[in-house]
């Protein structure tokens, strides 16, 4: 089966939907349906169909339908929260986007087992995970019945959706609430301007992971200093621009192999040197 006319087709749809200048609450009611149809013409492709392989069915449960499944979750999870967002102060929206954000954590904390297995990117149990008929393992909290048909549906391919829509939502309040604080804070009128002569020559990805590392660790500034402070002094002082830098960290949560990447070739290349040094 070939799947890549209709997954081109849902990103070129997605894609204009985001450029156009519609209300959050529109946009996301429009997500929906265009989710919805591709599912729909997803579930004939499939249904009473065997799969070419065992492999070819764990691909599609574990990576195709999930792909778009997600975006269903997210459109649907935008339109709840912004319906139900307080109309109220500045403050309180922020608390409420974060009280948000910890919906999601806590659902990543109750699949735990899961969430590593899939963050780890194993294998080992893909034929129980992705293989319709074994559904005896437990679904997430929130379940889509309409799609979750047994010949639609494995007994973790929802669960996949549900970790891709969340990382996107925490990555859309993010946003939010660093717009909010941007209302908050009282404008420096000297922008801050360091000339430091150097330039970062590595991937705009690796600064990504060694900036999140350094917020995390709380060795800077005590770890009183928010992340987007933080990607701006560093961005002013490599002279380089990370963008969506929010997206490219829940891209490196994301990969399948080694989430430290560029930390860990630090350590190689510091123990490296260390060791040349012994030697000589």
């Amino acid at each position: 089966m070939n799947y890549q006319k209709l997954l081109l087709e849902f990103e070129n749809q997605l894609d204009q939907l985001e450029k156009e200048n519609e209300d959050i609450l529109g946009k996301a009611e429009n997500g929906k349906k265009i989710v919805e149809k591709c599912l729909l013409k997803l579930c004939k492709e499939v249904y009473g169909k065997p799969f070419p392989s065992q492999g070819a069915e764990i691909d599609f449960f574990k990576n195709i339908k999930p792909m778009i499944f997600s975006k269903l979750i997210y459109y649907d999870e935008v339109f709840d929260i912004e319906c139900k967002r307080p109309r109220d102060s500045d403050q309180i929206l922020i608390k409420y986007y974060k009280k948000q954000m910890s919906r999601y954590e806590t659902f990543f904390s109750y699949n735990i087992e899961f969430y590593n297995y899939y963050r780890r990117g194993a294998t080992s149990k893909d034929d129980k995970y992705f293989v319709r008929g074994n559904h005896d393992l437990s679904l997430p909290m929130e379940t889509y019945h309409f799609i979750t048909d047994k010949e639609f549906s494995t007994s973790q391919d929802e669960t996949v959706s549900f970790i891709m829509a969340y990382d996107m939502l925490i990555v859309y309040l993010q946003q939010e609430i660093d717009r909010l604080k941007e209302n908050l804070e009282p404008q420096n009128s000297e922008p801050m301007n360091i000339n430091s002569g150097m330039v970062w020559t590595g991937s705009k990805t690796d600064l990504v992971e060694l900036l999140y590392a350094l917020h995390a660790s709380r060795i800077v500034n005590g770890g009183n200093m928010d992340i987007k402070e933080m990607v701006a002094h560093f961005e002013q002082m490599f002279n380089v621009d990370l963008g969506q830098f929010y997206h490219t960290y829940m891209e490196i949560r994301s990969r399948k192999t080694s989430r430290t990447r560029c930390l860990d070739q630090l350590s190689q290349d510091l123990i490296h040197r260390m060791d040349a040094k012994e030697k000589d």
